[in-house]
């Protein structure tokens, strides 16, 4: 298992390292010890899977407010996605930009998002299936949603007409967010 930072403080891509032979493969997805030595929260408290059935299926931008916001060590078990993640801390440098890694059932990399982000993704394959872990128990009335779309954030995404929830469709824009990170 390798840890690598991405260019926006505090997120990690994380490469697995499968163990493969004539049977298949064992590969571990999850080290606590090389959590922590790598300083990266461990507590995970919920594990969450999705199941998109459409390419180009958009989830996101998705947050927690304090106190129930979330960390999250995101894979992909089944597909491709190309999963975005938006800096909400107002202290950051890099507050309001935004990143992205194409995560897929073959490339083995796991994504480490901290608290204090809007979180979504693009489904790139019909078929796909996100596993994620969180170390902070989902609570309704502290979810927030950055619209998709939102041009000052100005987020590459692989399509212009993706398949939506109304929710997330109506997400807040930007300029008009107030942190509270």
């Amino acid at each position: 298992m390798k840890i690598t930072g991405l260019k926006i403080d505090g997120t990690y891509l994380i490469e697995l390292n499968p163990i493969i032979d004539k049977r298949g493969y064992f590969v571990r997805t999850y080290d606590k010890t090389l959590f922590d030595e790598n300083n990266l929260s461990t507590n995970w408290l919920q594990e969450n899977q999705s199941l998109s059935k459409q390419i180009h299926t958009i989830r996101g931008m998705h947050f927690q407010k304090p106190p129930h916001a979330e960390t999250k060590l995101i894979r992909v078990i089944e597909g491709k996605i190309l999963d975005v993640f938006i800096d909400l801390r107002k202290s950051s440098k890099t507050y309001g930009q935004w990143d992205s890694v194409e995560l897929s059932e073959d490339n083995n990399l796991c994504l480490y998002i901290p608290k204090g982000f809007a979180h979504g993704f693009c489904t790139l394959t019909e078929i796909t299936k996100v596993c994620y872990k969180v170390d902070s128990i989902y609570h309704p009335e502290s979810e927030g949603i950055i619209s998709w779309n939102d041009p000052s954030i100005g987020i590459n995404w692989p399509t212009s007409n993706p398949f939506i929830s109304d929710k997330d469709g109506n997400g807040s824009n930007f300029k008009n967010f107030t942190s509270p990170f």
